[in-house]
Formats: structure tokens, C-alpha cells, sequence
């Protein structure tokens, strides 16, 4: 209960007894809602209360309970005293959790940090430590200028940190300029809402990273496009910029269909691209048959991952997992690449848990590994965004 709901009740329960006085005097016990020798300990232990004497009012208050054959009224009325003492007490040892968030939030209203942050280790050796108190307490730590002890309070705070808290955690690290912490606390707001909001910060901070090669930029704004946070006409022109030059001409002109369907992509130079793209993809698609034997044969299975790509922006996508397959067989110049192919076509096969241990397999040094983490974090929300099918018919 909040502070002002306790003191309602209180205040209710005072002026019930006021009420309640003259009833007792003017009716016999068996008729009054709550008798004397209940209602008189419970006052007395209202006015201990108040005098900051809790223990001596948790004394009185057992006395109350201690009557025999109490009615339901006096039975409710006891358990009410009994909260509001304990609760106003601050004292976990009479009060219970409801006794140390009360003293949590007066201490936070009183902008007392360092006492709320030793409520808050009180309630979690209580096993009382919920979303709401953990947020005060990393607020306490922020506000007091911890930004340190706040980083390290919310990740020990483990599933007790909402929403809110973890962006707390994301703006402490960003003061910090701790990018690990940023991107942690970044990964588990998407994992758990998948909010293009978060999507879009999360690839922000894979695009600053250094010594990007071209397929792993691709990768990047795939990851956009999938998430539908690509940003403007900018973004829809550099993915299909790279798709051309990596031969994915069937995803340039699905990206470039669907800038233009936005009313980014209708000026001339849009419109050309769009036309090659299109001129392209039907090359790729007329000559895929030829390309999957030729990489087949090839003793390397960095070919086989370019022509599962096309496969997956062909809309073949069960057809693309097998050739991934077959391409991590071999020996491969570019593992990372192959590996965010694979788990990328297992979210469009509809393969998600395999996705995922797929991607969360690559172990490599480098940029690799953050992007295939990316493109895990996806295949936990594949279902995001309507862009997650390719181009194509799916078979």
C-alpha cells in the first residue's frame, strides 16, 4: 500500500472508533460491529502509532487478536490496524514488505538516497523486491549521481528491471560513454518489446562500429528493412546500392518498391535504379539453376552463400536453407557472412528456434559475431514487421 493509502485507512478507521464509542455505550457487545475489548486495544495501539511506539502498538494490536470468538468485522479491522502499524513502522521485522516500501518511498520523497538504497537490499533479502521498488532504487543511484552503482544494481537486478529501468540503465551508460552497457541494455528492451524505437538506437551503435566490410553493411540495413526502421530516402537508397553490388538485385527492388510506396523514391535517379534493379533480377532469376550447379562444384562455399541469398530474395526460402547448408560444409573466406545467411533464412523458412542457435553460435572475432546477435535478437521477434518476407513467392 502507498503512504496515502495507509494514512486513509487510518484516518478511516479513527473515525470509525469515534463513531464506534458511542455505539458501544448505547448497544450490548453481541450487537456492536467491533466490542471494546477488541476496539479499545486497537485505539490504544492507533495512539502508540502515532507516537512512533510501534512495537508497543504491535503489542496491543496481539492483544486484540488474542480475543476469542471474534466476528468477521472485528477479525478485518484487526488486520487493517496491524498493516497500517507495521507499514507506517518502516520496520520489516513487524511489517513485512509492505513495511520497507513504505519507508522506501518517504525516504525517496525526502530525497534521502542512500537510506532508499538500503531499503531497497532490505527488500530484496526479503525476496520482496519488485519492478516498482527496483526503479526507485536506480533512480535513487542515478539521482545521486552513481551512475557506476546504478549500472551495477539494475543488471543485478535481472528481471526486476521494467522497461523504464533498463532506460535508466541505457542513460547512465551513455553518460559513461560505455557502449556495452548501452548495447546490453538496448538488447534486452528488444527482447522483450521489440519496439522499433529500441530497434533503431541497437543498429545505430552496429553502424558506428569500425571496419564494416560491404556485406556486413548490407547486413546492417537488411536488419533495418526486416525491423522497418529504415530511416528516409537515404537509407532505401544505400541498401539497394549495396544489394546491387552484391548481386541481390531481387532485394534493391523490393527495398526501392517499397521507398517508392512511401513517397521517398520519385525522383529520376530513384527511378533508374529501380529499372536496373528490375533489369537485374530477372538476369539472377533466369540464370540460378546454372549459378546453384556452378557453386556446387566450387570447392570454396562462399558462392553457395551468395546464391542462398538469392534464393531467400527469390522467395525460395526452404531452397535457401539447403544450399546455407551445404555452403557451411565447405571452406569458407567469409564464416560470419555465411552464418547470418543461414540463420537469416531460417526466420524467412519459418525455422526461428533454429535461427536462433544458429546465429548465436557464431563465436568469431570481429563485427560478425555483434550482427549475427542482431539478427538473433530478430529471429526472437520475426513476426516485427511485414517486411520479414522477401520478394517472391515463398515455396
Amino acid at each position: 500500500m502507498t503512504a496515502n493509502k495507509l494514512h486513509a485507512v487510518a484516518a478511516a478507521f479513527l473515525l470509525g472508533t469515534a463513531t464506534l464509542g458511542a455505539t458501544m455505550v448505547m448497544t450490548a457487545p453481541a450487537q456492536a460491529a467491533v466490542r471494546a475489548v477488541v476496539g479499545e486495544p486497537l485505539q490504544q495501539a492507533m495512539a502508540l502509532a502515532a507516537k512512533g511506539d510501534y512495537k508497543g502498538a504491535m503489542s496491543l494490536v496481539d492483544k486484540a487478536s488474542a480475543v476469542s470468538d471474534k466476528t468477521a468485522e472485528e477479525t478485518s479491522t484487526i488486520g487493517q490496524v496491524k498493516a497500517y502499524v507495521g507499514a507506517k513502522s518502516g520496520d520489516i521485522s513487524l511489517g513485512g514488505a509492505a513495511a520497507a516500501k513504505n519507508k522506501l518511498a518517504s525516504d525517496y520523497a525526502a530525497k534521502n538516497y542512500a537510506a532508499v538504497i538500503a531499503d531497497g537490499d532490505a527488500l530484496s533479502k526479503a525476496g520482496a523486491l519488485d519492478s516498482t521498488s527496483a526503479a526507485v532504487v536506480a533512480q535513487s543511484y542515478y539521482l545521486s549521481g552513481n551512475k557506476a552503482g546504478c549500472i551495477k544494481y539494475i543488471k543485478a537486478a535481472g528481471s526486476a528491471a521494467d522497461e523504464a529501468t533498463l532506460q535508466l540503465q541505457m542513460k547512465c551508460a551513455f553518460d559513461l560513454n560505455d557502449n556495452t552497457t548501452q548495447r546490453d541494455a538496448l538488447e534486452q528492451l528488444v527482447a522483450r518489446t521489440g519496439k522499433a524505437e529500441y530497434w533503431t538506437n541497437l543498429v545505430k551503435l552496429a553502424e558506428a562500429a569500425k571496419n564494416l566490410s560491404d556485406p556486413q553493411s548490407l547486413q546492417i540495413e537488411r536488419i533495418k528493412y526486416l525491423t522497418g526502421t529504415l530511416a528516409g530516402k537515404d537509407d532505401y537508397i544505400n541498401m539497394a546500392q549495396l544489394d546491387l553490388q552484391l548481386g541481390l538485385p531481387a532485394e534493391a527492388s523490393t527495398v526501392l518498391d517499397k521507398g517508392t510506396a512511401a513517397g521517398l523514391l520519385n525522383d529520376d535517379r530513384s527511378k533508374k535504379l529501380q529499372a536496373l534493379a528490375k533489369q537485374q533480377s530477372a538476369q539472377v532469376a533466369s540464370g540460378l539453376a546454372a549459378a546453384l550447379a556452378a557453386a556446387n562444384k566450387d570447392s570454396g562455399g562462399d558462392a553457395l552463400v551468395k546464391v542462398c541469398l538469392q534464393q531467400y530474395t527469390a522467395g525460395q526460402a526452404k531452397d535457401a536453407v539447403a544450399t546455407c547448408k551445404s555452403a557451411t560444409g565447405k571452406t569458407l573466406k567469409d564464416k560470419d557472412s555465411a552464418v547470418v545467411a543461414l540463420g537469416l533464412v531460417q526466420v524467412a523458412a519459418g525455422q526461428s528456434a533454429e535461427a536462433i542457435k544458429t546465429l548465436n553460435a557464431d563465436k568469431g572475432d570481429g563485427n560478425g559475431p555483434m550482427i549475427a546477435h542482431l539478427y538473433a535478437l530478430y529471429a526472437a521477434h520475426p513476426g516485427a514487421s511485414a517486411a520479414a518476407a522477401p520478394a517472391g513467392k515463398k515455396k
